[in-house]
């Protein structure tokens, strides 16, 4: 195992004991007073089966076989998450088939980033995660299940169900991905057709019909934002099945996977030394091996906030520092949109996460000593999913898989990678701490000095854009987008018109305490500063002019004015008061004041042991 990571990883176990020992023993009071249904009355188990059949009433009211609970995120507006409708009909067969029963425990809310990007809705968004974990809760509070199956893809949908299932850490548990739609047009295309569209090239008959021959089917979308991060996280972390993330939606070994998933988790319960609950199986080094796949690949910036959140709810503190010091070792082992041409398509045909597991295994760049739902260690997850035999009576194998090198320009090896540094950084200075995405970045983009342009929303820079007042180097200082200022909102509506400037070249950069895209990456974005502008930050004392330098290859960035003249400015906080109605958002305002900051998940919810009486 390579030293530094051996190092980090220490440092998490040290900094985590005295909130993660409080978890494993929730866990296992939890465990030992009765997560099975003879633990409810007659009158509870009766509402609980009221209306299951006949046979599975029987199964249920014995208590001998185990009931697996279905939480899923379904809904048929969004592409990714509509091929669950499927999903329970087909999962409860499998179960029967196991001897098992099956009940669909809840839904959560599903949202989509894309569908609400540049608009009020965007606003719920990230605390649409935090939602999602206590609807969770709630589905699985009936204390029916002896294990549970997470549905969900996208953007805070599988870390609000992987926070909820935490909190129910006793419990087995399998994540069951719905797999991406076939590819559409090309990344570049649909870029290129946005950023005529912002200069006025184009129009909207145009730009639909560009968008719509990318998002075009179910499943997932194909660039490698934050849902496919999700998938991937869900992979090397063990919670999937191995090679099963990218597997395209409804297809045959699709759904063959999805009966295999259904009945994983049966294997998890009741073993040798009791039931394999999802808060035992992950430890700190399941943690370290999901920042890694984050910065092997080239992941979404979003995690540098989800991560933290799905840790601490199972009482492990993990930081950006550990993001910025695993990064120093880590190489960049694949090149997809928005870092490449390729999409999740063309990345799992090339070998996919098997191939990128195996070499960071066969390196000591991840540790193979954790527990997954295939069982000890991470082999089984250097293989890849086939079916085999002949039609209507294929069997699902696995099979090792190894880079070819017609695919080195997808998925590199560790001796040549296409970076020696990790996708993501933390930059430091007098502004704050601020997350920043490099793998798509041009050397030519590293190293930004120019006069700021500050807004206090987005809206307030698309103006100006439109106006032509930005034709030149500047960098954007976009503000009051933090959690507590507005829910921290994506800001990706902008990177057409930074993108198209950048083009011209011009010198730009972005400086936000908001979020960007997990599809963002062209153009040098600090994003997450922290502390925010509604926090006091220094952010909120940046004025028009100022000269700011943002230096990717020192980590840093730097307001360029003195600090005697600094000390004097005053903040005057902007009229906040036209996000706080409309569109849903009054019924956040409680989560507004009490979110945490950025480096601390941006989440409502507290360490074990931290809550307040």
């Amino acid at each position: 195992m390579n030293t530094l990571i051996q190092k980090v990883t220490n440092n998490i176990i040290e900094r985590s004991k005295p909130y993660r020992e409080v978890y494993l023993g929730r866990i296992a009071d939890a465990d030992s007073r009765g997560v099975h249904r003879s633990a409810l009355g007659c009158s509870n188990l009766a509402h609980g089966f009221a209306a299951c059949s006949a046979g599975d009433k029987a199964l249920l009211s014995e208590d001998v076989v185990p009931n697996i609970a279905i939480v899923s995120a379904y809904n048929d507006m969004l592409s990714a998450h509509q091929p669950f409708e499927a999903f329970p009909k087909i999962i409860k067969q499998a179960l029967h088939e196991a001897g098992a029963t099956g009940q669909f425990a809840g839904g959560v809310p599903a949202m989509c980033d894309g569908v609400t990007q540049s608009q009020p809705g965007m606003e719920l968004s990230l605390f649409s995660r935090d939602v999602i974990a206590q609807a969770t809760a709630i589905a699985l509070s009936h204390n029916m299940f002896d294990g549970a199956l997470y549905l969900g893809v996208c953007d805070k949908i599988v870390p609000g169900l992987m926070i909820g299932a935490l909190t129910f850490g006793h419990l087995p548990a399998v994540f069951v991905p719905g797999g991406p739609m076939p590819s559409g047009i090309s990344n570049e295309v649909k870029v290129k057709v946005r950023q005529d569209f912002a200069q006025g090239k184009v129009d909207e008959k145009t730009l639909l019909l560009s968008e719509s021959g990318s998002y075009h089917s179910p499943g997932t979308c194909t660039f490698y934002g934050t849902a496919n991060s999700n998938q991937m996280l869900m992979e090397i972390m063990g919670l999937h099945l191995p090679g099963s993330s990218f597997v395209e939606t409804n297809t045959p070994l699709r759904t063959e996977l999805t009966k295999a998933a259904s009945t994983q988790v049966l294997s998890l319960i009741d073993t040798e030394s009791g039931s394999m609950g999802i808060g035992k199986m992950l430890d700190e080094k399941s943690f370290v091996n999901a920042v890694i796949g984050l910065l092997a690949t080239g992941g979404s910036s979003n995690h540098t906030l989800h991560l933290i959140a799905m840790a601490r709810a199972a009482g492990i503190v993990i930081n950006w520092q550990d993001f910025h010091d695993l990064a120093q070792v880590i190489p960049l082992l694949t090149k997809l949109y928005p870092n490449g041409s390729a999409d999740v398509n063309h990345f799992h045909r090339a070998g996919g996460m098997p191939v990128v597991m195996n070499e960071l295994l066969e390196n000591g760049l991840l540790h193979n000593e954790v527990k997954t739902i295939m069982g000890e260690g991470l082999s089984a997850y250097t293989t890849m999913p086939k079916l085999k035999g002949k039609a209507g009576t294929e069997e699902l194998k696995w099979k090792k898989k190894t880079l070819k090198d017609e695919n080195k320009n997808i998925v590199s090896t560790v001796a040549e990678p296409f970076s020696h540094h990790g996708g993501l950084s933390i930059l430091q200075g007098n502004i704050g701490r601020s997350v920043i995405k490099t793998s798509a970045l041009k050397p030519e983009h590293m190293l930004i000095e120019a006069p700021a342009e500050v807004f206090d929303s987005q809206e307030a820079l698309q103006d100006a854009y439109q106006n032509g007042e930005l034709n030149k180097d500047f960098v954007a200082v976009v503000r009051y987008q933090g959690p507590k200022s507005n829910g921290m909102p994506e800001l990706h509506g902008l990177l057409p018109a930074l993108g198209s400037l950048q083009d011209e070249g011009f010198k730009i950069a972005i400086i936000t305490d908001g979020r960007m895209s997990g599809a963002s990456g062209k153009v040098a974005s600090a994003i997450h500063m922290t502390p925010e502008a509604s926090e006091g930050g220094v952010i909120a004392e940046i004025e028009q002019g100022d000269m700011i330098r943002l230096d990717v290859e020192n980590s840093s960035v730097e307001l360029l004015v003195d600090p005697t003249e600094l000390a004097k400015r005053k903040i005057v906080d902007p009229d906040l008061s036209g996000n706080r109605f409309a569109m849903g958002r009054e019924l956040f305002a409680t989560l507004r004041g009490n979110v945490s900051g950025a480096e601390e998940g941006a989440s409502i919810f507290n360490l074990p042991g931290e809550e307040s009486a």
